[in-house]
């Protein structure tokens, strides 16, 4: 059993979730979506691995699906009618308020987003937490969060449960530190998602051949073959720092990324139970100063080939920051 734990802050500070959360966008935003079952598994798996008053992290979407329709979401229906006496042992954020593949933030938009996602959830399970998947720059957040320019400022309008940003060995800079600094001084829960660079750390994904056709990853600089190519140095000496400590490099990383605050939650995606288990079991892990610093110095001395960026518009670029 998995005994690491946190809070959670702003209106949920009393609620007690694993160190680890689950990200499901995986299970389904893919050309062909994992096969429900093993969806289900995967999601139990990490549940029952939890003590007793300990509600597991999942982390939807309104738009994860290949039409950027609510399929994560239905999925997810289908697995609490199933698993009734689940329903309880979760604590489901679900992202939403895109429209065009922009963020549309206005009150209409974020009220429709939020009946959208509920109906598509059933009658089950309601919302624990509704994010704007990102910020809308053309509404002011007063606007926003009475119906995020800054962590902060939205948090002196209405108290923050958490922020989630992309944390990583390969996206750790300035502005994540920064984020990471206020939500410590707010208590807010920093959800990291992403700690494993989309897979890639992992180390299963070495070449554009190891996608599936039409993998959104394909949008991301990052999985460009030549730098996938420029990359691999990385991993394989992560791989090396990970097996001197008899782990996985992607328990490596996670728990690299749960070190940077107490407030920081890892959200790595998984659909495979093994895998879940596997990435709970990070957050059990603790890096001593010289582990932390060998792992960043490997990310110094080779460099991170590509950015963050996915194929886009100039507007839609924009919008999304």
């Amino acid at each position: 059993m998995v005994q690491q734990t946190t809070k959670l802050g702003g209106t949920a500070s009393n609620v007690t979730v694993g160190r680890v959360a689950h990200g499901l966008m995986m299970m389904t935003w893919l050309p062909t979506p994992v096969p429900e079952e093993q969806c289900f598994e995967a999601i139990k798996a990490g549940i029952d691995a939890l003590p007793t008053g300990t509600k597991m992290f999942l982390n939807s979407g309104e738009f994860y699906a290949m039409d950027m329709k609510t399929g994560n979401l239905e999925m997810l229906s289908r697995f609490y009618a199933k698993y009734p006496g689940y329903v309880d042992k979760t604590f489901l954020s679900v992202k939403g308020a895109i429209k065009n593949r922009a963020p549309d933030n206005s009150a209409e938009s974020l009220r429709q987003s939020v009946e959208n996602i509920q109906r598509a959830l059933g009658p089950n399970k309601k919302i624990d937490l509704f994010e704007p998947a990102r910020i809308d720059r053309r509404v002011p957040v007063e606007d926003m969060m009475q119906n995020f320019d800054t962590l902060r400022k939205a948090n002196t309008i209405h108290p923050v449960t958490a922020v989630e940003i992309e944390v990583s060995p390969f996206s750790y800079e300035e502005n994540q530190k920064k984020v990471i600094a206020t939500a410590a001084e707010l208590g807010i829960s920093v959800i990291a998602y992403s700690p494993l660079g989309r897979g890639f750390i992992a180390g299963k994904i070495k070449s554009a051949a190891d996608l599936q056709e039409g993998d959104i990853r394909f949008r991301y600089s990052r999985f460009k073959d030549e730098n996938m190519k420029g990359n691999l140095p990385i991993v394989e000496a992560l791989e090396a720092l990970a097996k001197s400590k008899n782990i996985t490099v992607a328990q490596l990383c996670i728990a690299w990324v749960a070190a940077q605050g107490s407030s920081v939650i890892p959200l790595p995606g998984s659909s495979k139970a093994t895998r879940t288990l596997e990435n709970l079991e990070a957050g059990e892990i603790v890096l001593d100063a010289s582990e932390l610093k060998e792992l960043s110095d490997i990310i110094a001395k080779h460099g991170v080939k590509g950015d963050r960026g996915m194929g886009l518009t100039e507007e839609q670029q924009h919008y999304w920051g």
